[in-house]
């Protein structure tokens, strides 16, 4: 039988070109590769074009990781910085009213006018801070909820201040108990909520650090890759050609490594300034933050000890449990308090301030012990109140009061001092996206240079 045109029989022979490619399979792209690689231009075209992919894909691949990084950069010192600290003030303030309130309290209708605008100034703080830290978080973000309990129950406990004040003043003892309701509001629905906001903040805050840090090594891959391999295309060029120089490739190579080198340059002093802004400030301050409410909440319970007037242990119980939390030293067993934990953190331009908050919270500690003994052993609430807090000018430099807010002050002093160190962070996202540009024109350079280069042998063989 008569085989069909157009088809093989099982021993048919297939037509070859010259050269040994078959002509059915040497119209594909890798035959096409396969013959060039056969002549001296058909190589030098290859490893042009090799050359040109490598470099452009190190130029785009460090741009893209760099412009991420610059990205976490601006959100450290723009958005998630701010907000945590938004979020430890909110913390603060509101620990701060509820124990100036219970001072207030104490002193009834003596209450100094400094005292109330304390109080109200302190919730004004807060208030304010809810209101644009919920205005910068995202929907999705967990700290909405938070705020949002926040902002609820801030006017709740505000009310219930006012209405133990409106009591005492007229002599009702259900002031106190309106002041203690309150304060147990505080204590477990205001505080928990911003001590959680608090967390959330710091943890979106050292994630951008970490990502604002990271190390690009890919990008650094990709520019090794793409040296070693004009390298390797210039020793092969040397050895076909006996010419030891090519200024085109030599070119590239110098646009490469150059932008390698500002890679590494752009990335270490970026990385030096958010380490002096993590560790020289935003990790000592969260420690200072918890030591300075740690001392609000000993003074808390130290005036609603008195507010209740020996009805209850469970104020010189928190006393007891918050001044423990605030000062244990690290013997091994346990960890350091709060206040030598904030120390142990700081930088030396804030540790003067910090000793000094140490030495002022003893001098507190022995003067509530000399009270609570006037209290327990002489049976004088009386002297006991009036060592702790008074308004006879004369008594107060003597009072636990006057330490406390000396401790709160030297606080307060270290914690601006602190702040100076996170502004270290500011300037790093402008520094990440000129190394990105600078980076990206270089690798073009690169790639254009070594098309040149190779396009000068190419021109030897017209």
């Amino acid at each position: 039988m008569a085989t069909p045109v157009g088809t093989e029989g099982p021993g048919a022979v297939v037509p070859v070109r010259p050269g040994g490619t078959a002509a059915a399979g040497g119209r594909g792209p890798v035959a096409r590769i396969g013959r060039a690689t056969r002549t001296a231009p058909g190589r030098l075209r290859l490893a042009g074009a090799l050359l040109a992919v490598v470099t452009l894909a190190f130029g785009t691949l460090t741009a893209w990781q760099v412009n991420s990084r610059a990205q976490a950069a601006e959100r450290v010192v723009s958005y998630s910085q701010p907000l945590s600290q938004a979020a430890a003030d909110i913390h603060r303030s509101l620990a701060d009213a509820d124990t100036t309130a219970a001072t207030g309290f104490l002193l009834a209708g003596a209450e100094p006018k400094a005292v109330r605008e304390r109080y109200e100034q302190d919730l004004a703080t807060a208030s304010r801070l809810i209101a644009e830290a919920a205005a910068r978080t995202t929907a999705s973000s967990p700290a909405q909820g938070w705020l949002a309990t926040l902002n609820q129950q801030v006017p709740v406990y505000a009310g219930l201040v006012e209405s133990a004040r409106a009591d005492n003043r007229q002599g009702f003892p259900l002031g106190g108990a309106y002041l203690r309701y309150a304060s147990d509001q505080m204590r477990t629905v205001l505080l928990p909520a911003a001590a959680q906001l608090s967390a959330a903040e710091n943890q979106e805050l050292a994630d951008d650090y970490a990502a604002a840090r990271s190390v690009p090594w890919a990008a650094y891959g990709l520019g090794v890759l793409a040296l070693a391999t004009l390298v390797w295309v210039q020793v092969v060029l040397y050895r076909r050609t006996n010419r030891v120089f090519n200024i085109g490739l030599l070119g590239a190579t110098a646009a490469v490594l150059s932008a390698v080198l500002w890679l590494t340059v752009a990335g270490t002093g970026v990385n030096s300034a958010l380490r002096d802004s993590e560790r020289h400030g935003a990790a000592p301050l969260r420690a200072l933050n918890a030591a300075r409410v740690d001392v609000l909440t000993a003074r808390l319970a130290e005036n609603l000890h008195f507010v209740a007037r020996g009805s209850s242990t469970k104020y010189a119980e928190l006393w007891t449990k918050t001044t423990e939390h605030l000062a244990a030293t690290d013997g091994g067993s346990g960890p350091a308090g709060t206040l030598p934990d904030a120390l142990r953190l700081a930088p030396a331009d804030a540790q003067a301030a910090i000793t000094d908050a140490q030495q002022q919270y003893q001098h507190w500690r022995d003067r509530h012990l000399a009270a609570s003994r006037l209290e327990n052993v002489d049976a004088d609430y009386q002297g006991a109140l009036d060592a702790t807090v008074t308004v006879k000018e004369a008594d107060v430099p003597g009072t636990a009061d006057a330490s406390f807010n000396a401790t709160d002050q030297r606080l307060a002093q270290a914690a601006a001092e602190l702040k100076q160190f996170e502004q270290a962070a500011e300037g790093t996202d402008g520094d990440l996206r000129t190394a990105a540009v600078a980076v990206a024109v270089l690798a073009l350079a690169a790639a254009a240079s070594a098309v040149r280069g190779l396009g000068r042998r190419l021109a030897e063989y017209r």
